[in-house]
């Protein structure tokens, strides 16, 4: 919670400024706190002249002096229809770099029905064991079930660092879990490092809309939890001579309660091609300037046998659909190609896009955020360079 010191405040109003979430206010000359509005971000806390304000954590059941207790990387699989999530071979991935700093061992947590066979492909990606939780009250997800499971398996292995995928499975009951253990929870983060001097996790991600990147550690609670966005991470090219321990985990029937019966699941049918899987995507931003300028994208887009994607603005301009908008409130992808046309470069679309293998940006403005992530960049009118680009893949291409 937030505490003021009622003796060294002077009621200045400085907290109340900085205080973007309207938590705190001065009354009566002294500063008040709305604790249910507070989000403990400490701003305030930075900013008070007086030093009147401190941050207080209420140690919770895994607040503990001694850390040492607690080892090892675990991620959480995520395998639906068959095959395993792309998000959990980049966790892997990631997991196996961290594990190196902190000499740790990688666990992956697979739980499902008919789902032991991807034991072995999760250890071909890093996995030096796998715990299986094979059952058929699996067979369908509903977040009690798979929460309380991994919260069990969590207090009984004590993990020093849990890693999920933030899918919408992911974002459904890791929540659950982080609050069954009562530890803190980072979101979509787009970064994982490993602090020196005391090997904290580093968990990055936009904050404040976006506007900045946050770097948030959680120094006195085990196990340090966070999901990733799919696609900002890079999995590892598999090896089928890595050697790995399975272990099957049969969940006691208390853990198997739930309060959610699951009467159908149907296939989403979208049209077009599917953002995360492309290769080369072709985005449209404000540059366009109109819906139907838009449709020069679209060609470079199908001569290239690609996809369309979109900034948050073409979406509210009505230019193109919310499914193909990339960035912080959209998708994230990483395709061999990506091509950004009249996109200016905030900050809340480069994370969901920073991770492409090849960036080419047109844009008129040279001063364009932009080019600080690109690998070639186009000072010009997008209006003007893309109907010549097209050409001239059309000629070389013999079309």
């Amino acid at each position: 919670m937030l505490k003021v010191d009622t003796e060294k405040c002077t009621g200045c109003g400085e907290c109340e400024e900085s205080c973007t979430f309207e938590a705190i206010f001065v009354k009566d000359g002294k500063a008040v706190v709305d604790q249910d509005a507070c989000t403990m971000c400490g701003i305030c806390v930075n900013g008070c002249p007086e030093g009147a304000l401190e941050l207080q954590v209420e140690e919770g059941l895994y607040a503990t002096t001694d850390l040492s207790s607690w080892k090892g990387i675990w991620v959480i699989a995520e395998c639906r229809g068959g095959i395993l999530a792309s998000v959990t071979l980049e966790l892997l991935a990631k997991a196996r770099e961290l594990a190196g700093e902190l000499e740790a061992e990688v666990t992956a947590v697979l739980m499902g029905r008919g789902i032991e066979s991807k034991a072995q492909e999760l250890i071909f990606h890093g996995a030096d064991r796998v715990l299986v939780v094979d059952h058929q009250e699996l067979a369908t997800f509903t977040d009690e079930v798979y929460g309380n499971i991994l919260a069990d398996l969590a207090k009984r292995e004590r993990p020093e660092i849990i890693l999920a995928g933030a899918t919408a499975m992911g974002r459904s009951y890791i929540p659950r879990v982080a609050t069954i253990l009562e530890t803190g929870l980072t979101a979509d983060c787009t970064g994982l490092d490993i602090r020196a001097e005391d090997k904290a996790l580093l968990q990055t991600r936009p904050a404040f809309g976006g506007n900045l990147m946050a770097t948030i550690v959680c120094p006195e609670h085990r196990p340090q939890m966070a999901t990733v966005r799919p696609h900002v991470m890079k999995a590892d090219i598999p090896d089928p001579g890595r050697k790995g321990e399975v272990i099957r985990i049969v969940p006691r029937e208390n853990l198997l309660e739930h309060r959610v019966q699951v009467l159908k699941s149907v296939n989403e049918q979208t049209e077009g091609s599917n953002l995360g899987e492309a290769d080369i995507i072709v985005t449209a931003g404000r540059g366009f300037e109109q819906k139907e300028n838009v449709d020069l994208a679209k060609e470079l887009a199908h001569l290239l046998g690609g996809a369309v994607g979109s900034t948050r603005a073409a979406v509210d301009a009505g230019w193109l659909s919310s499914r193909t908008q990339i960035g912080q409130t959209g998708v994230t992808v990483s395709p061999k190609l990506y091509i950004a046309c009249g996109v200016s470069g905030a900050i809340q679309h480069i994370v969901g896009m920073q991770g492409s293998e090849i960036i080419v940006a047109i844009n008129k403005d040279a001063e364009a955020p932009i080019f600080d992530v690109t690998t070639y960049g186009l000072v010009g009118d997008v209006k003007e360079i893309l109907p010549l680009l097209t050409k001239r893949i059309q000629k070389e291409r013999g079309l």
